[in-house]
């Protein structure tokens, strides 16, 4: 009998993926362009589209949100889209500037987040520069970065070790566009060569089943969903 049911259970079927519901997590993107849903006031963090570095302009940010808001509610990470590395030292000085305005106005911001998809085999690259914006950064700010899932399947451990020097944490992608990138699954167990402490980011209405060991890992830290405009 004991046989049988232990043949049972492991011919179960694994649990399907079930569409993810915003409102069942705390973590939030949100992109320049989506309203703010009501749900958002009791969020314990919000990722927000705050300007981009792009491929035409290194020496600035392009601001996306000019009015500074006053939101004494969830803590902030203001994130920075960038399509290059190379920034002008006006590009530091402006960000730097937003974040002390910010901040005055009563938001809690608590971070900056580089949002830059770096190839694989650039990713020393990219950690050579967080490093230097690390540098730069005042002391009382986190350091975030989203990740791509193919950088833990193909990443030399040198280069994520670099990451875990300078970063406070990586948002690893499980989306692009709208969609659950299909065959997600595949590159999860290698979320545990990341030396540093991680999220995953979610795409709201995405296909997701969370596998058993992703909790069990002490660096993971929990979801950030990306909400879609209405």
């Amino acid at each position: 009998m004991a046989l049988a049911l232990l043949v049972a259970a492991c011919s179960s079927p694994a649990p399907e993926p079930r569409p993810v519901d915003p409102q069942d997590y705390a973590d939030f993107f949100l992109w320049s362009g989506v309203k703010p849903p009501d749900y958002l006031s009791e969020a314990k963090s919000v990722y927000l589209h705050w300007g981009e570095v792009r491929r035409n302009d290194p020496e600035n940010i392009l601001p996306l949100r000019r009015a500074v808001p006053q939101n004494p509610g969830p803590d902030l990470w203001l994130v920075v889209r960038a399509d290059r590395l190379d920034w002008g030292e006006a590009a530091y000085t402006q960000l730097f500037a937003q974040v002390t305005r910010w901040q005055a106005a009563g938001n809690p911001v608590v971070g900056i987040q580089v949002d830059f998809d770096s190839a694989t085999l650039k990713l020393g690259t990219y950690a050579s520069f967080l490093k230097d914006l690390r540098r730069r950064m005042p002391d009382d700010l986190k350091l975030s970065a989203t990740g791509l899932m193919d950088w833990t399947n193909g990443a030399a451990d040198a280069d994520l070790a670099a990451l875990s020097g300078v970063l406070d944490e990586i948002v690893v992608q499980t989306y692009q566009g709208r969609i659950t990138v299909p065959g997600y699954e595949a590159y999860l167990p290698s979320l545990e060569r990341l030396p540093l402490p991680y999220r995953v980011g979610l795409v709201e209405g995405g296909e997701w089943q969370a596998p058993a060991s992703l909790s069990d890992d002490p660096e993971f830290l929990g979801y950030v969903v990306f909400l879609l405009p209405e």
